[in-house]
């Protein structure tokens, strides 16, 4: 009786972390979402870039809209369009093409982190500043390498100025666009990973 009266009067130790986390999965409740949105590293230009991306979001949304109209003047009215595949395939182009930009913005492209979350923060750091340098300068030779090809989209050999087009029935001048909005993007990708080295130099943290 005694040793039952002294674990009825002992101090009950609260729930933890783990108990927590169980009786969150039983009742049904999700874990506190992660925080989206430009790292502070990416600085002011991030922040343009990640609010821009609603632009091309929506760019993807009318893609679809076309896409719909297009099974139905195809299949419901036998009158398909000219214009529905191309500019589709413009739309989803751009929005790709500005997706690399948005991604590194937002610290959330694809790599291989098998030795990067391996090391301590501080090497880490260092990693970081190192990175960006190089995918600077690499994005760099990309921009350069566009320059040239928009070079030859956007001129004929007597240099007189005209877009490339895409050579159909329609024939519109999405693909000299779309080299020179790559172009563009290459130039503000380049300008991204430079902020992103200083301030990863300078231990810009939240």
């Amino acid at each position: 009786m005694t040793r039952e009266r002294e674990a009825e009067d002992a101090p009950q130790a609260g729930p933890s972390a783990e108990d927590d986390d169980t009786a969150r999965d039983f009742a049904g409740e999700e874990p506190p979402e992660k925080e989206t949105g430009p790292i502070p590293e990416a600085g002011l230009l991030g922040r343009i870039v990640d609010k821009g991306g609603w632009i091309f979001a929506a760019g993807i949304f009318v893609a679809m809209l076309i896409l719909i109209q297009e099974i139905v003047m195809r299949y419901v009215f036998n009158n398909p369009t000219s214009w529905a595949h191309e500019t589709t395939v413009f739309l989803c182009g751009v929005a790709f093409v500005y997706g690399g930009l948005f991604c590194a913005a937002r610290d959330e492209h694809i790599r291989v982190v098998l030795i990067y979350d391996a090391i301590p923060a501080g090497v880490r750091r260092i990693f970081d500043v190192v990175i960006s340098i190089v995918c600077a300068v690499a994005s760099a030779f990309f921009a350069y390498a566009a320059v040239l090809m928009v070079q030859k989209s956007t001129f004929r050999p007597d240099g007189s100025f005209r877009l490339e087009s895409s050579g159909s029935a329609w024939d519109p001048v999405y693909p000299g666009v779309v080299k020179i909005f790559l172009m563009a993007i290459l130039f503000v990708l380049t300008a991204q990973f430079v902020i992103l080295a200083v301030n990863y130099a300078r231990g810009v943290r939240k």
